[in-house]
C-alpha cells in the first residue's frame, strides 16, 4: 500500500465522525500531553516551584506554558494531517440564537472584573506576561481539540447539536479528571470537572453565536489566565486577596455552571452532510419534517442557506 493509500484510509478514518473517534482523539491528545508533561518535568523540572508555580517566570514558563506548546504543536499537526484547517476555521454551518448571548457577556465580564481587580504588584510583569502567554496556548489546544475536532466529528456522525454539546463538552470535562493525578484533592477534581462541563457549554454557545472557532479560542484564552492571577493558582475557587472587581467576578464561576446546564434546555439545531460529503454541511431544523430533510440533503426542492439561524 502507498503513501496516497496509506494517507486515505487515515483521513477517511477520522471523517467517519462518531463518539467513540472523539473519545479517542481526545484520550490519545491527553496521553501525549501527559507523556510530553513528564519529559519536560524530567529535563527542566528544577525550574519549577512546586509549592508556588506562579513565583517565576521559568517556573510557569516550563510548569505550565511549555508543556502547551507541545501538546498544541501535536494538535496542529494531527490537523495537518487530516486536513481540517479549512473546515476548523470557516464559518461555522448553523448560526446561534439570540439567547446564547448570555454566555459571552457572562464570561467576558468576569475577565474584565478580573483584569481590573488583579493584584499585579503580587507578581512580577514577566510573570503577568508569560501567564496570559500560557493562557493563549490553552484556548488554542483545548478549543481545537473539544470545539473544533470534537464538534467537526460528531457532527460528521450525524450527531443534533444537543448532543454535540452535550458530549463535546463531557470530554473537556473529563480532559480536567486528569487533575487527580496531580494531587489535587478528590472534592476539587469533581468540582473542576461538574465546573468545566458547564463551561464547555458556554463556549459552545460562543461558539455557535460567533460562528468561528477563534472566538472561543480568545475567551477561553483570556479567562483561564485571569482566573489564574486573581486565585493565585490553579483551579483554585477564592482570591487570596479582596477588592470590589474580585468580589464582584467571584460568582461568575457559579453563574457560568448555571447558564451551562440551563442551556441544554434550549439548544437546537442539527447539522448533516450530503450522502457524498461533497457539497458541504446542510443544516437541518427541528421543524423540518422527513420529506423536507431528504429533498435538501438530496438537492431537491428550494434551496435555503446552509448557514441558517436556530429557530
Amino acid at each position: 500500500m502507498d503513501d496516497q493509500q496509506v494517507e486515505g484510509g487515515w483521513r477517511r478514518f477520522w471523517n467517519r465522525g462518531g463518539l467513540g473517534r472523539a473519545v479517542l482523539l481526545a484520550a490519545l491528545y491527553y496521553a501525549l500531553y501527559l507523556v510530553a508533561s513528564q519529559l519536560v518535568g524530567l529535563l527542566l523540572g528544577d525550574q519549577v516551584d512546586a509549592e508556588n508555580v506562579f513565583s517565576s517566570t521559568a517556573s510557569v514558563f516550563v510548569g505550565l506554558t511549555l508543556p502547551l506548546i507541545i501538546g498544541s504543536a501535536l494538535l496542529v499537526a494531527f490537523v495537518l494531517s487530516v486536513g481540517w484547517f479549512r473546515p476548523l476555521f470557516s464559518r461555522q454551518p448553523i448560526r446561534g440564537s439570540w439567547w446564547m448571548w448570555i454566555a459571552p457577556l457572562v464570561v467576558v465580564g468576569a475577565i474584565v472584573l478580573r483584569l481590573i481587580g488583579i493584584d499585579y504588584a503580587a507578581y512580577g510583569a514577566s510573570v503577568v506576561a508569560v501567564t496570559f502567554l500560557t493562557g493563549l496556548f490553552i484556548g488554542f489546544a483545548e478549543e481545537i481539540l473539544t470545539r473544533g475536532m470534537a464538534v467537526k466529528i460528531l457532527r460528521d456522525a450525524g450527531k443534533s447539536e444537543w448532543t454535540v454539546a452535550l458530549y463535546s463538552s463531557l470530554i473537556f470535562a473529563a480532559l480536567h479528571a486528569g487533575n487527580i493525578f496531580s494531587g489535587q484533592p478528590i472534592v476539587t477534581v469533581a468540582f473542576t470537572v461538574v465546573y468545566t462541563f458547564a463551561f464547555g457549554i458556554c463556549m459552545y454557545l460562543v461558539l455557535r453565536l460567533t460562528g468561528n472557532l477563534i472566538w472561543p479560542m480568545l475567551i477561553h484564552g483570556m479567562f483561564d489566565p485571569t482566573l489564574m492571577l486573581s486565585t493565585g493558582g490553579i483551579d483554585e475557587a477564592h482570591s487570596p486577596t479582596s477588592n470590589l472587581f474580585l468580589d464582584l467576578a467571584a460568582p461568575a464561576n457559579f453563574v457560568i455552571m448555571a447558564i451551562g446546564f440551563a442551556a441544554l434546555i434550549f439548544i437546537r439545531g442539527h447539522v448533516q452532510r450530503t450522502p457524498s460529503q461533497v457539497a458541504g454541511p446542510v443544516v437541518v431544523h427541528p421543524d423540518d419534517d422527513n420529506r423536507r430533510i431528504q429533498d435538501r440533503l438530496t438537492g431537491k426542492g428550494p434551496s435555503r442557506s446552509s448557514s441558517s439561524k436556530e429557530q
